[in-house]
């Protein structure tokens, strides 16, 4: 699948160590110092997929990686799995993708970026069959305070199905589905504080991890996302594609 057009946004694989950089540095400016690189060994077993704004001379302006399991057997071998104890998924018998490094250029705000991402997100599941995505969907700061009420929410409502409930590994966690389940969160903080490819993930049906998991080195707190394709309503697919 070479890429599309969705108005003034192209999306496409990287093609090339050019490509991967590009993707690199747009990583380190939004999660990172821009004066280092964010890049790690996964990077070699992902494919690359790069926005890239069609009116202002082809600037990459979203990324993400995404790594093709043909069942959960090997997903130890994630990068989510280095932060969280995923023995349940390991018997999940269909195809599954894991998308991470999700980021979109600080001083850009336009939907469609988001929109042109999953389509061709969208795209991809649809043409290999995948049955489940999942990564980490990470908030920004890894103080919980500050989190507090979305947390909550996800803890009343999007708490992940038993059979495939993720358990702790992190030496470093906060347990919110424990410690925030009496607190009423106040929705309009929590939808504030909720990162926009996690809301995506949870209109249409994802689910997460009891706890988030502190990460100091890129200062977020993630919690572990899945989405079972097959669990999507179909009025919401149909937008996708749209």
């Amino acid at each position: 699948m070479p890429g599309f057009f969705r108005q003034r946004y192209h999306t496409r694989f990287a093609t090339g160590s050019a490509d991967i950089a590009a993707a690199q540095a747009l990583r380190s400016l939004c999660f990172r110092d821009a004066a280092t690189t964010d890049a790690d060994g996964y990077d070699q077993a992902c494919a690359h997929v790069l926005v890239e704004d069609s009116r202002n001379n082809n600037r990459l302006v979203c990324t993400f990686r995404i790594q093709h399991f043909a069942s959960g057997h090997d997903i130890a071998t994630s990068y989510s799995a280095q932060y969280y104890e995923l023995s349940a998924l390991k018997t999940y018998p269909g195809s599954l993708v894991e998308m991470g490094r999700f980021c979109v250029a600080p001083d850009m705000r336009d939907p469609d970026i988001l929109r042109s991402a999953w389509r061709m997100m969208t795209e991809y599941v649809e043409q290999n069959g995948i049955e489940m995505l999942f990564g980490c969907s990470s908030f920004k700061g890894a103080e919980a305070e500050s989190h507090k009420d979305a947390f909550a929410l996800l803890a009343a409502r999007h708490i992940a199905p038993r059979r495939w409930l993720p358990r702790v590994k992190a030496p470093s966690v906060f347990r919110f589905a424990r410690r925030l389940k009496r607190m009423k969160p106040d929705m309009s903080a929590a939808l504030r504080a909720m990162p926009p490819l996690l809301r995506t993930y949870l209109i249409m049906g994802g689910w997460v991890s009891d706890h988030a998991v502190v990460d100091r080195d890129l200062n977020t707190m993630h919690v572990f996302t899945g989405l079972e394709i097959g669990q999507i309503p179909a009025s919401r697919r149909a937008r996708l594609r749209a």
